[in-house]
């Protein structure tokens, strides 16, 4: 009995961490994609050219990877601890 409510107290604790972990990376995410937003829109930048827009862009393509599929999954994770 002891024993098992160890295990389910020690999975909780792995779950709020990696809840953190993932809004964590979901920030970042959204960071990334405001930063290459703003790299597109600033005169200096684009004067560089189809690279200043291929940075740009990359910026806004890895935010999306970041915080597109980690929201799905954090929202499944939260789900199943909801029941």
């Amino acid at each position: 009995m002891i024993s098992t409510l160890f295990v389910e107290a020690e999975i909780v604790k792995k779950q709020k961490r990696l809840i953190v972990i993932l809004h964590c990376v979901i920030v970042c995410g959204l960071l990334l994609i405001f930063i290459g937003h703003s790299l597109l829109n600033a005169l200096w930048f684009t004067a560089l050219g189809p690279v200043g827009y291929a940075l740009g862009a990359a910026c806004i393509a890895i935010g999306l990877v970041c915080s597109l599929p980690t929201k799905i999954y954090l929202t499944i994770l939260l789900m199943r601890r909801e029941k």
